[in-house]
This record gives structure tokens, C-alpha cells and sequence, in this order.
């Protein structure tokens, strides 16, 4: 789709809603720093003395410069390498001079630029009055968003199982959590309109928080009709809702058949659509990342919401971080915008599905083989995360048998993170004898899958008091405290 043939598309869309009656009441008044409320903004006719701003000519570099490989097998003409100039800018990327100067709080023109060109290209938001603002990642975003819809003594709801550093925020915020119940494609929508139909809280339920695709931890995602279906309860009780998404272009499509038949060109397997494609009213306010697409400790990423959404979202960059480092940004820009181009960052994406599709399809495969009868699980169609429900025996209903197996597993040589961080516990939860485990599939080399799960069976076995039989001789395993190997942690702190 050309520039112009998208600003015709959106010139004929409606406005977002005005939801600002659900913004806590620090934010209903849109306010500028003071600083820029007294001093406006300079003109280039302007000799500017105003702030503490310093010359450029004391910045040491003069040149960056970055080998960069080949966004796929089939694009490796799209290889080479990228430079940043002290003074005159690059391709579409500004200079050192702008890229390492103070700058406001929506992010360099350039990086911006190619992500709502980006996000045109892959969610074509329903409205038109939207807009990309430069974030640090997602869990700063987070941060921020929460902060917009909930103060001291609000509550926000979440899914039943969350990203612990979404959970930190909220309590370092003293927002507190309400679970809502969740099945194998993530928020359960009749068991959201029951919560919110039922509520009785000193204040109004504003916002939800989920990750609906290959959600963390339990690596769930939402079919279309499941989006739609929640959409519709967020509109009926007037909800916003914090779509953080850093796995959504990590989509890995089903299980194949057989290895012959697994996909390979991942560009023929559609994308879910978002909840932001399916954002009418403008009450979706997305949260995208370069952490699992690009570098984890590039630290960028960028939100999506209307605009006067991100205008209060520029405050609040402005006040804590300002913005991501000019530097990475210049870098992410020069790289998307010239060196690979948007063809190239979606092949990119293509090639990315496909190496973790194959990671995927290899662990389930092997998990299937030794987990059987001691851990269940739904195969992931998205993200990085196997959630494995464990079968513990008659060990289940005692409240040391999870910290045993644990314990089991580090003296084995494996670990997987435990379900006690995610959970958002209430009275219920904190009753169910179901214990789960997430392994994740994205780091550890592929030739330890399979002494990681063989590791993990065991421990499993020892809990049950059972004795786990060598498939291949009929002969018991190994006992688990005469084991003395590496570590593997099939494992993220993320």
C-alpha cells in the first residue's frame, strides 16, 4: 500500500472515542512539562540560550558503523553494512548530532516513521487518528499504561497466570491484580463479562492487561473469533485493553504431521489478527518490542494508541526515560528504513517464525516422548514457552511436594520456571492442586532438549515415588542424587 493510497484509506476513517473519563484524574487534563509550558517551542530564526543543552561538537563520535547479515537465506543480497555520519544524515536517518542530542518524547522522526509504516502494513487500525510513540521495551511501556488507567488502590484485571514484571509494576504502583480465568486460548471472554458484571470494588474496573499471543507463561493464543469475542465484553463494560505483544511475530502455526511437512515459508501462514486491527473505538493501547524480534538489550520498542493517548504516553517518557537512546534508535532505523528496507524486516520475521517452528515442533516431539503420563500440555501455536501441566501422584495435594521437584530437578541438571510467579492468586487458585512448569524452547542449544526432558522426567518420577523404566534396556534409570551434569536451563527470566 503507497503513502498516499493509506492516507486516503485514512482520511475516510472515523475518529477514535473519546475514553479520556476512564484516564486517572492526573491525566484527564492533557499538560505539557512546565518547562515547554513557559518556553513554547524555539524557531529556527531564534538564537536559543534556554536550555541545558550541550553543543554538538563536543559529542566524540564521528562515525558509526555496523556489519549487518542477511535478513534471510533468500535475501542475502539485503547484507552489508550500515554507517551513522557525524553531520549530515543517513539515508532516512538522522546525524550523530540529532541521533545523540536531547529530543522529545515520541521517539526520532525517522524510527517512528518506519513503525507506523510498519504497523499500517500489518494491523491497518480501524480509526485514524492513531499514532506510534518510542518506548524502551514492554515493560516500561507497561508501566506507563497502567499509570494512565489505575492509581494507589485501583484494581486492574489480568489473566490468572502473568509476566511477573507486568505483576512487579503493579505492586511497585499498589494497583492491585484481579484474575480472570483463562483456557488453552488465553482470557476466557464469559468469565470476563462475569467478573465485571459481578464487581463490587470501590472503584470502577477500567482496564485489562493480557498477552495474547503465545502468552507468558502458559504460551496460549487467541483465535480471531476468541479476539472478537473479548473485544466485544471490553466495549460492553467500557474497558481498555493493554495488549502486550512482544511474541505476536513469533506466530509458529500448527504441529506438522510429520517433519517432512513442516512449514518452512512462514510469509503462507497468516498472522492472527490483533486486537488492534480490531480496534473500532480506540481502546486498545499495544504494546509492541524489539526484544524477541530483533536484541533483547536494544532496549526499544514502540506503543500504538490514539492520539491524545500518546500525547499523555510523551509526558510520561518525558519525565522518566525522555526516550530510548538516539544511538540503538538511529541504528534500528538505519537498518529498517535503508538496509534491509520493510521487505527485508519481514522476511526477517518469516525466517524468525520458522527457526523457532522448528525448535518447537522438535521439543513437543520429544516431550511427547518421555513426559508420558507425568506432564500434559497444549502444543503452542505462538511465543517461546511449552506449559506443561505436571502430574505429581499422590504427591499432587501436598503443598511441598512442587519445591521438592524443584529441588529434584537443580540436583538433576535442569531447570524450567516453576508456576508460583505467574499465578495471581485468589482464594480458588490458591486451593488448586494443579502444578505446572514452563520450559522455554528459545535458548538452550537443540541437542539438550532431549537429556533436558530425560532430566525433568526423573525428577517427576522421584516426587511420584515411582521409578522411571528405561524404554530402551528395561532397566531402571539412573537415580536422580547419584546424577552429577551440567546444568540445562530450558529456561528465560523474562
Amino acid at each position: 500500500m503507497s503513502l498516499n493510497t493509506s492516507t486516503a484509506l485514512a482520511s475516510k476513517l472515523p475518529q477514535a472515542k473519546d475514553l479520556s473519563h476512564l484516564l486517572v484524574p492526573t491525566f484527564r487534563i492533557h499538560q505539557k512539562s512546565p518547562f515547554k509550558a513557559v518556553m513554547g517551542t524555539p524557531t529556527h530564526d531564534m538564537i536559543n540560550m534556554a536550555g541545558g543543552v550541550p553543543h554538538p561538537s563536543t559529542f566524540p563520535l564521528e562515525q558509526v558503523q555496523a556489519t549487518v547479515r542477511a535478513p534471510s537465506h533468500a535475501a542475502l543480497g539485503r547484507a552489508g553494512t550500515l554507517s551513522l555520519e557525524r553531520t549530515q544524515a543517513s539515508g532516512s536517518t538522522e546525524s550523530l548530532n540529532e541521533l545523540l542530542q536531547y529530543n522529545d518524547g515520541r521517539g526520532m522522526a525517522s524510527y517512528c516513521r518506519f513503525l507506523r509504516k510498519f504497523t499500517e502494513q500489518t494491523h491497518a487500525p480501524p480509526y485514524a487518528d492513531w499514532d506510534v510513540v518510542a518506548s524502551c521495551g514492554n515493560t516500561d511501556s507497561i508501566a506507563k499504561a497502567v499509570s494512565l488507567f489505575c492509581q494507589q488502590g485501583d484494581h486492574i484485571i489480568v489473566e490468572q497466570y502473568s509476566f511477573p514484571g507486568a505483576l512487579s509494576n503493579l505492586v511497585f504502583a499498589k494497583v492491585k491484580p484481579v484474575p480472570v480465568a483463562m483456557d488453552s486460548e488465553g482470557v476466557d471472554p464469559v468469565a470476563l463479562d462475569s467478573l465485571c458484571s459481578s464487581w463490587t470494588g470501590a472503584t470502577p474496573l477500567r482496564a485489562i492487561y493480557m498477552i495474547p499471543t503465545g502468552q507468558n507463561p502458559t504460551g496460549a493464543t487467541m483465535s480471531l473469533a476468541r479476539r472478537k469475542a473479548l473485544y466485544a465484553v471490553a466495549q460492553k463494560h467500557d474497558l481498555v485493553i493493554i495488549e502486550d505483544d512482544p511474541y505476536y511475530f513469533l506466530q509458529l502455526g500448527p504441529m506438522p504431521d510429520t517433519q517432512e511437512t513442516a512449514a518452512t515459508d512462514m510469509s503462507k501462514l497468516p498472522l492472527v489478527p490483533s486486537l488492534l486491527s480490531l480496534d473500532t473505538d480506540g481502546r486498545v493501547i499495544r504494546l509492541d518490542s524489539f526484544s524477541k524480534i530483533l536484541a533483547p538489550n536494544l532496549r526499544c520498542g514502540w506503543i500504538t494508541a490514539p492520539a491524545y493517548i500518546q500525547d499523555r504516553m510523551q509526558i510520561l517518557n518525558e519525565s522518566t526515560i525522555l526516550q530510548p537512546s538516539g544511538l540503538t534508535q538511529g541504528v534500528i532505523s538505519r537498518l529498517l528504513n535503508d538496509t534491509w528496507g520493510i521487505e527485508g524486516w519481514n522476511e526477517h520475521l518469516n525466517s524468525l517464525r520458522a527457526a523457532y517452528s522448528a525448535r518447537r515442533n522438535l521439543f513437543v516431539t520429544l516431550a511427547h516422548k518421555h513426559l508420558a503420563g507425568l506432564a500434559t500440555f497444549t502444543v503452542p501455536t505462538a511465543g517461546m514457552f511449552l506449559w506443561m501441566r505436571v502430574d505429581l501422584g499422590d504427591a499432587a495435594a501436598d503443598a511441598t511436594a512442587m519445591p521438592r521437584l524443584l529441588d529434584a530437578m537443580k540436583k538433576g541438571g535442569v531447570m524450567m520456571a516453576p508456576d508460583m510467579p505467574f499465578r495471581v492468586t485468589n482464594a480458588a487458585a490458591a486451593a488448586a492442586p494443579e502444578r505446572f512448569l514452563r520450559a522455554a524452547f528459545a535458548l538452550a542449544e537443540t541437542d539438550m532438549f532431549e537429556p533436558a526432558l530425560e532430566r525433568l522426567a526423573r525428577a517427576i518420577a522421584s516426587i511420584r515415588g515411582s521409578e522411571l523404566q528405561d524404554t530402551q534396556s528395561g532397566t531402571c534409570a539412573e537415580p536422580i542424587d547419584t546424577m552429577a551434569p551440567a546444568p540445562i536451563a530450558v529456561n528465560s527470566s523474562t
